[in-house]
């Protein structure tokens, strides 16, 4: 019996606190699996070397991941799609949106710090789809927290059976390798970087203690069990450290056998399998000018069903009449190539003029209908100001495109002609300034807005223009043209509620 293509993609996404080391582990996961040939070394913020993934002018300054980017990359027949998360808490939007993409995660925890914040949020998203997840807990070498500790805490916190694969032998100064429980041989560090560069000592002695460790790690917590896994109900956990080689070939090796293959997708029809034969995919991020040189938008579509062909003809949901696919991209960080076909669980990169938004399903009839990718209310809204007056076209052209990437949500309010913008978190903020200057040359400032938040009101057209001949100051519409009321303050939100309730006033918006 021959396998289905699909059959052999891993689409999964790494998810961790800033600083847990995710680039790195990322660029190594790439230098293992063949993609790139020198891992530039992720040094201190600033430094001159970045990740390869690591492309926008704001993200090489701060040293931490804006964008998700998408790397491809095949080992030992396995296609593996690597969706690179933002890291950094004011980008959960965009980290949401890419986790649906994805079918499942590695989360990269400190030794040191063990669970962090932002680290139990991507959590949460993924826990919300049973996004099943394989844990590494990084920087073993340095000194760290007690093994049992973290393991306690990952299953307390997140409410998962949690089953170490592998153990670390010392931690810091005593640090002598990883014990792999599945073959009994420990990978030791060499040279004066003491890092791991092949040796595997296959008969180990262990120090008493360690031994001691390892035998209560195998009989206290449960065995390997892959439909558990699969379920989002235990994960497998690996120690090592990425900046030292130490558990990366492990993590490659556990994504091949035991992560699921594309799974079945959400639509308003009900769920579509990968084996389905029509061609559907959705749109999970829009990212303008990645190259510079051209001003070019590139939507990124996850394929979910049927075998894409290059020159194909697929129908976007928010467009209604078809497109033709020329010049589809396979993604490796900067570099792309062209791709003429392309399996369920492949994430291809389609150039566009503005045609393709966050949250279209593509596909051959024009008969799906993907669920699940939301915009959220923001939490901090902001006027936007320009210091030349005559740049207005360049602005709204630019903070549609921004929108339409999901780095602000956009609202021109009904009564005042400054824009407002809303994001989840101040990084953003920063980041529209920066591109607006870089990208579309609008010099511009934000000031503050006399709101605190935005809800998309649902309901009738008569209930609707009641509400908006008593609220006119406070009405807006987002970039759909859908009708915002902006709230001055949550208690406004909750009075508005009460006095009409004919009306939804929603926190979220499918898009």
């Amino acid at each position: 019996m021959t396998t289905a293509p699909w059959a052999t993609r891993r689409t999964f996404a790494i998810i961790s606190h800033p600083d847990a080391g995710k680039t790195t582990l990322t660029e190594k996961l790439l230098l293992q699996g063949g993609a790139i040939h020198l891992a530039g070394e992720v040094k201190a913020r600033g430094a001159a070397r970045r990740a390869r993934s690591d492309w926008m002018k704001i993200e090489q300054q701060r040293g931490i991941s804006v964008t998700s980017s998408v790397m491809t990359f095949e080992k030992d027949g396995i296609v593996f799609n690597l969706l690179d998360t933002p890291g950094h808490e004011d980008f959960s939007e965009d980290t949401y949106r890419t986790l649906t993409a994805v079918d499942s995660a590695i989360m990269v925890i400190d030794a040191a710090k063990g669970i962090e914040p932002q680290t139990l949020k991507l959590f949460e998203v993924c826990r919300l789809r049973s996004v099943p997840i394989i844990t590494f807990v990084n920087k073993v070498d340095r000194e760290g927290r007690p093994c049992f500790e973290i393991l306690d805490e990952v299953a307390d916190k997140l409410a998962l059976d949690v089953c170490p694969m592998s153990w670390p032998v010392g931690m810091g100064g005593t640090f002598e390798g990883i014990l792999d429980f599945a073959t009994g041989g420990v990978s030791r560090p060499e040279g004066d970087s003491r890092e791991f560069l092949g040796t595997i000592d296959a008969n180990p002695t262990l120090p008493a203690e360690v031994a001691e460790e390892v035998e209560l790690a195998q009989a206290g917590y449960p065995e390997f069990d892959l439909e558990a896994y699969r379920h989002g109900d235990l994960t497998p956990v690996y120690f090592g450290s990425a900046l030292k080689n130490f558990g990366v070939s492990e993590l490659i090796d556990a994504i091949a056998k035991f992560a699921p293959p594309p799974r079945p997708q959400p639509s308003e029809a009900g769920e579509i399998s990968p084996d389905n034969g029509e061609v559907t995919g959705f749109i999970f991020k829009v990212q303008a000018n990645m190259d510079p040189q051209h001003r070019d938008r590139i939507a990124f579509m996850r394929l979910c069903s049927g075998t894409f062909k290059r020159g194909m003809k697929l129908t976007p949901s928010g467009l209604g009449k078809p497109v033709a696919i020329h010049s589809p991209i396979l993604f490796f960080a900067q570099d792309r190539e062209i791709a003429d076909t392309a399996e369920p669980g492949d994430i291809i990169g389609i150039p566009n003029h503005g045609t393709l938004r966050v949250g279209d399903t593509l596909s051959e009839k024009n008969g799906v209908r993907f669920t699940g990718l939301p915009n959220f209310a923001p939490e901090i809204l902001r006027r936007v100001v320009l210091r030349d007056p005559t740049k207005t076209k360049q602005l709204r052209k630019a903070l549609d495109d921004l929108s339409e990437e999901g780095v602000i949500q956009v609202f021109y309010p009904e009564i005042g002609s400054n824009w407002v913008v809303g994001v989840v978190g101040q990084l953003q903020l920063d980041v529209l300034i920066s591109r607006l200057e870089a990208e579309y040359k609008v010099d511009a400032f934000l000031e503050p807005a006399p709101y605190d938040t935005a809800r998309w009101l649902i309901g009738s057209d008569t209930a609707l223009k009641a509400f908006a001949q008593f609220n006119g100051g406070n009405m807006a519409k987002d970039r759909d043209r859908n009708p915002v009321f902006m709230a001055r303050s949550s208690w406004d939100v909750g009075y508005q509620q009460e006095k009409n309730p004919d009306l939804t006033f929603s926190a979220t918006k499918e898009r």
